[in-house]
């Protein structure tokens, strides 16, 4: 199996922390060289390893909070 590379280019905010100080992360990653895309994920405290999560390019960010700006989250309480 291919090594996997990596490279957080910019940290840009967290979203959660758990009792094991993983915390779920919105960054920017380089994965394999290619140019970054946003990345939502659990990180380990040293950012050593990670969870599965979800990357998107820039328009689909844009549509992600587009989406999240018409629900009404109040419902969810």
């Amino acid at each position: 199996m291919a090594e996997l590379k990596f490279e957080i280019t910019e940290s840009l905010g967290v979203l959660a922390e758990n009792a094991k100080g993983w915390t779920k992360e919105l960054n920017l990653v380089s994965w394999n060289d290619h140019e970054p895309k946003y990345d939502i994920r659990d990180w380990s405290p040293d950012h050593s390893r990670m969870g599965k999560g979800v990357t998107l390019t820039a328009d689909e960010l844009a549509s992600l909070k587009d989406i999240l700006g018409e629900l009404d989250l109040d419902s969810f309480e």
